[in-house]
Parts: structure tokens; C-alpha cells; sequence
């Protein structure tokens, strides 16, 4: 099964309930940090790296012998990640979305594409979890290149004779934006974290508007509850969304969290509540497959 663990904000917590839900589920299990931009899983977890490989994409280098000046691939790119004044054309990779236009539209075969890194993956074991996680490089634009690349990842030999699989996580970055999308897409079910207040509240309408566009099930989690009100809980009574756990606003899980601990190491009662959550999200995930169709 593939659970994404998103929000409509940062800050509600999704990283600790990923984590915590990982770790209640024992071996054969995998957690992917797709959260590139800003990857924190390995501070909780400590996964000892044993892998690492780097994310290129492909970008267009010009061929200044043969290129004739036409302009066909700067009216082609949409992102302008290629400008040509009636000369050679000038590259700007950092905007380019890796589509490969310019170089089939180009009439003298001057374009051709080549590799531009723009991140890495890393993989390793912490206790009995398969981990991995993508970091985007710092000043690069675009992350969900580094995030497919999360989710496409060839595991080694040696993880894939440990067996099947039984659990596969996604801390999927936070809001609802492209990172996002490239990050939940083909999951069985998002767990959308949001908090008691107006902003979570605001946020979490937008997510699940969002997953209802990708068709995706999928459940709330509250976080910090009793420190609001209760208009999440009324949105989701109206709104038919799965309410699967309110985990209570606890002080010594904001210290836990403080000095890099796993909650449910830290607050003996928590993983209670998250081996709850899980087998309620296992439920739910069946239900929802039989009325969403993935996209």
C-alpha cells in the first residue's frame, strides 16, 4: 500500500505522523522524503546512507556551427528557457522543463540535449525501514523532476530479496502546487495533516479540493487538537471527508520533536494512537479505492 502523508500548509506536523507511522509499522516498510526542498525525515530516523546518485535532467546545448538563426526554438519554448534575437540562441537551463521541443523543431539539427544536475538521492536502512530522499539543489527552480525521481527510484538487489513490501510512505511536501501533485500521484490514499486553527482550516480546503481534481482518497488527520475549535471537524462532517485521528496537543511531543526523537519513542501512549491510525488508514484505504479512479 502507498500512503501519501501531505498538508495544505507547512508546520501541522505531517513529517512526525509520517515518521511515526513508519516506525509502528514495522519491517517491510519504506519511507520517501519527497519533501526535497527542505528533506527532515533523516534528522528523526538517522538512516545510515549507504547509496547516492544524482538527479540530472536533459537540457538543450546549441551547436553554434550549425544553427542557422532561425528562432524556431525560442517561439517553440513556453518557459523561455531558450531566446534566439536572430542569433545564436541564448540557454537559460535553469527555466527549462526538460520537454526536448527545441531540439526536435530545430531545422538544421543544431540542438542537443544534454544532462544538468540538479539534485541527489539518498538511500539507506534505519532499524528495519528502507529509506530514501531527494534534495533539490540550492537555487534550483523546479523540484518535481527530484521527486519523480524519489518515486521511480531502482532499489538494489540486495533490498529487493527482503521481501515484499507492505507499506511505502510519502512525506510529501506541504500546500497544494506542483511538487505536491508529482509527489501524491498514484497512492492509494493522502493523509492530509492540518491543525485547529484559520489558516489550517483554509488550507486543508484547498488540499482537499485538490485530491477530489486528482481523484485520490483520502482521510484527515487533526493535529494539536483541543487547542482550537472545532470548525475542522464540522468542515468534515459537510464536506464527507474521513476524519481518521485527532492526535492531541501534547507539550512533550513539541520536545520530542525539538531534539530530533520520534514521538512514538518518546510518548509511550502516541503509539498507540498511531498503530489506531494506521490500521484505520488500511481500512480506509480499501473503501476509497473502490469509488476514486487514479489519475
Amino acid at each position: 500500500m502507498k500512503v501519501a502523508v501531505a498538508s495544505g500548509k507547512g508546520g501541522t506536523g505531517k513529517t512526525t505522523v509520517a515518521i511515526s507511522l513508519e516506525l509502528v509499522a514495522g519491517s517491510g516498510t519504506r519511507l520517501l522524503d519527497c519533501d526535497v526542498e527542505e528533506p527532515n525525515a533523516h534528522l528523526f530516523l538517522k538512516p545510515k546512507i549507504t547509496h547516492r546518485e544524482p538527479v540530472t535532467v536533459l537540457v538543450p546545448a546549441v551547436d553554434a556551427t550549425r544553427c542557422s538563426a532561425c528562432g524556431e526554438c525560442g517561439r517553440f519554448c513556453r518557459f523561455n528557457a531558450i531566446v534566439s534575437f536572430k542569433t545564436e540562441p541564448l540557454l537559460f537551463p535553469e527555466l527549462c522543463h526538460a520537454c526536448g521541443g527545441c531540439a526536435r523543431v530545430c531545422p538544421t539539427q543544431a540542438i542537443t540535449e544534454v544532462p544538468r544536475e540538479i539534485g541527489v538521492l539518498e538511500e539507506g536502512r534505519a532499524g528495519n525501514v528502507d529509506f530514501l530522499h531527494g534534495i533539490l539543489n540550492v537555487g534550483e527552480a523546479m523540484s518535481p523532476p527530484v521527486i519523480r525521481a524519489v518515486k521511480e527510484y531502482k532499489w538494489p538487489k540486495d533490498v529487493a530479496r527482503r521481501g515484499t513490501i507492505g507499506l511505502q510512505l510519502i512525506d510529501a511536501p506541504p500546500g497544494t502546487s506542483c511538487p505536491v501533485i508529482a509527489a501524491v500521484r498514484d497512492v492509494d490514499l493522502v493523509l492530509l495533516v492540518t491543525e485547529p486553527t484559520p489558516f489550517g482550516l483554509h488550507d486543508l480546503t484547498l488540499a482537499v479540493e485538490t485530491m477530489r481534481e486528482l481523484g485520490l482518497g483520502m482521510g484527515v488527520i487533526l493535529n494539536r487538537a483541543g487547542s482550537g475549535d472545532q470548525r475542522v471537524q464540522q468542515y468534515c462532517r459537510s464536506e464527507k471527508v474521513a476524519l481518521l485521528a485527532e492526535l492531541p496537543d501534547d507539550r512533550r511531543v513539541a520536545e520530542a520533536y525539538s531534539r530530533g526523537v520520534p514521538v512514538v519513542e518518546a510518548v509511550p501512549e502516541m503509539r498507540t494512537r498511531f498503530e489506531e491510525l494506521l490500521s484505520s488508514a488500511r481500512e480506509h484505504a480499501e473503501k476509497e479505492d473502490a469509488n476514486h479512479v487514479h489519475v
